[in-house]
């Protein structure tokens, strides 16, 4: 018989419930920072999917989990949620000298020339398609900004899409996002557009290195040619994923952008702040603490520690709050303000603005496109704030138990004027 997962220290909070999973569902985002005030803990014990995890939150905590060899990202989430969000071969389930040989390979694709250019090719698709609206009844911006986002990233992958390819694209990785925190029909769904997202990846692979398909450098050619340590090139499908590692989470931001218009409807007197770069980036650091985009991540421990007094042992499933994180009072003045201003000249914390992780990318787990994130919010939120549009009333809340958030309308804007 099977041995038991060993359970948490009896000095570690724990939850009533026997099982939270339900719990999880109803509250999404807020489910870990909701306990942790309650039992006034950075931690604390539960079940999910009848399996203990320990849950915790803050900068302390993400100091831990960031370290780099104290934590494995595999086995850490539910396959049919990590499948959606990177998949099997992927950087995020590496570890050690593998894992910074991948990691290697994605930093040298964003250097500030190459960001520049996404951001510069993402400009002239977001115009055109501005002038577009102009002859719009009506315009639901997550959908345009999903499409905008997926012609931009392809082009500076080097796999620009025909004008007729990118809706049915845009489609394919907003289903993608929308159905990694999802179980049911949206999980299937977005399970189903993968799989053409991958066969059409893997065929442009194929293509590059058969020599089928000229592209300059950048993305695609550098992760068709890549080597392992061992001098192997990537397996086809790992390589597919890859490139969709690139792709899909830059589409992604389309919920960013979506943000900022929220923002902006708020607080328009930031609008006329955001000529100013410093202002726009400020104002883009500001959108990835307070918003709600990744609830949190999951990890299986390495090697043991302690933290807080109670003893990580190898094997244990944690869960870092990531959400509550960029939320916690005790790293924010007034988290609950959205606040530009709190970003002054010095960057923020390793381990206090969360939202792409925590620590460095070079040396750890930290997502390297946050640089990415961060040039295309500073510059949409400027060619945002500079479109004059009506916002027609509509529902524009943000349910936490929905993962990702979005508006439930996907911001509905009239009367688009451009200039």
């Amino acid at each position: 018989m099977a041995a038991s997962a060993p359970t948490p220290r009896p000095s570690l909070p724990r939850t009533r419930a026997l099982d939270s999973s339900l719990a999880l569902l109803r509250e999404g985002y807020a489910f870990i920072p909701n306990r942790c005030r309650a039992l006034g803990s950075d931690l604390f014990a539960t079940r999910l999917m009848l399996s203990p995890v320990t849950c915790m939150t803050g900068a302390e905590a993400a100091a831990r989990f960031y370290d780099g060899h104290r934590f494995t990202r595999r086995h850490a989430l539910p396959a049919m949620s990590f499948a959606l969000i990177q998949d099997q071969g992927s950087v995020m389930v590496m570890d050690g000298q593998a894992h910074l040989c991948r990691k290697a390979m994605f930093l040298g694709l964003v250097g500030i020339p190459a960001l520049e250019r996404l951001a510069a090719i993402t400009v002239r698709h977001w115009r055109a398609a501005a002038e577009r609206w102009t002859r719009a009844d009506r315009v639901v911006l997550l959908d345009e900004a999903h499409r905008v986002l997926t012609a931009a990233i392809c082009a500076w992958v080097g796999l620009p899409l025909e004008p007729q390819e990118v809706a049915a694209r845009a489609a394919e990785f907003a289903a993608m996002i929308d159905g990694t925190g999802a179980i049911g029909p949206r999980n299937w769904r977005g399970h189903l557009y993968r799989a053409r997202t991958e066969r059409w990846a893997r065929a442009m692979i194929r293509e590059i290195r058969a020599g089928r398909r000229e592209v300059p450098e950048g993305a695609a050619r550098a992760i068709a040619e890549h080597r392992e340590r061992d001098g192997r090139p990537l397996d086809e499908a790992v390589a597919a994923v890859e490139l969709i590692n690139v792709l899909r989470p830059t589409v992604a931001n389309a919920r960013y952008v979506v943000f900022a218009a929220l923002a902006l409807h708020g607080a328009p007197e930031l609008r006329p702040t955001l000529t100013d770069a410093d202002a726009r980036r400020r104002f883009a650091l500001e959108l990835r603490r307070f918003y709600p985009f990744i609830p949190f991540i999951g990890g299986r421990v390495l090697e043991p520690f302690g933290l807080q007094g109670h003893d990580f042992r190898t094997g244990d499933w944690v869960l870092m709050d990531l959400y509550g994180t960029n939320r916690d009072p005790r790293l924010w003045r007034e988290p609950e303000r959205f606040d530009p201003d709190r970003f002054g000249t010095a960057p923020p914390g390793a381990f206090a603005l969360v939202s792409h992780g925590g620590g460095t990318a070079a040396e750890g787990h930290r997502c390297p496109g946050e640089g990415i994130s961060q040039i295309l919010l500073e510059t949409l939120a400027g060619e945002l704030a500079s479109l004059a549009y009506r916002v027609p009333e509509q529902d524009l809340t943000l349910d936490l138990a929905h993962i990702p958030a979005r508006p439930r309308s996907g911001f509905v804007i009239r009367d688009v004027r451009v200039g």
